[in-house]
């Protein structure tokens, strides 16, 4: 999310190109999912742009954001995470992975049955979504994508992790008091880290020795 309909564009299309390098210099098929997350979240920001210039409300626009923000995200992160971890890290990755489909299922379920509306504050979008047990969803989206970057033992990606634990709750802070929106900047942060871990990542398929990859 971002404090304008131009910023949001500016920023979505700046994350899209970003993506699409990462996409491209993927040497390893199992890769992917994580290298196009930029391009996911600068799709998400582009919707956004348009649920600015419509004024909010509960259209199209609207609800793709929240379900790119909620049910995809609990759940691509930690598979895409899996999918790039070498087999021996992967089984302490089942938790997370575990936590982001239950959690993915439970909040495609709320956003199915209940409203989803969004209204222009100021420089922020405050979304409304009709969900009950927010806590324990709160829970299980954090252990999906923080924790499985945090359990990886790539050292890009628990960097990515600690970055998340951090920036987010700050980017959160901010955007309730309707001060200013500040996701898309920590997007672009995101997916720069996102873009050296793909630089950094072996050519080889087992990397026994990849410096990266850390228990």
């Amino acid at each position: 999310m971002c404090w304008s309909a131009t910023a949001d564009l500016v920023a979505g299309s700046g994350i899209a190109v970003v993506g699409v390098a990462c996409v491209t210099r993927v040497r390893r098929s199992r890769d992917v999912p994580l290298a196009a997350l930029p391009l996911l979240l600068g799709a998400h920001q582009l919707v956004e742009s348009v649920v600015w210039e419509s004024g909010g409300g509960s259209g199209p626009a609207t609800v793709v954001w929240a379900v790119i923000a909620l049910p995809v995200l609990a759940v691509w992160v930690p598979v895409a995470v899996w999918c790039a971890a070498p087999p021996g890290v992967r089984r302490r990755l089942l938790l997370p992975l575990a936590a982001g489909t239950v959690t993915a299922a439970l909040l495609a379920h709320g956003l199915a049955t209940g409203p989803v509306t969004a209204e222009p504050r100021g420089h922020t979008i405050g979304y409304t979504v009709g969900l009950s047990h927010t806590p324990v969803l709160v829970t299980g989206y954090l252990l999906a994508t923080v924790g499985s970057l945090l359990l990886s033992g790539d050292r890009w990606l628990r960097a990515l992790g600690t970055l998340v634990a951090i920036g987010a709750p700050a980017c959160w802070a901010l955007w309730r008091l309707e001060f200013v929106s500040t996701w898309c900047a920590f997007a672009a942060v995101c997916s720069m880290v996102l873009l050296g871990w793909v630089r950094a990542r072996p050519t080889s398929p087992a990397a026994p020795h990849d410096p990266a990859a850390e228990p």
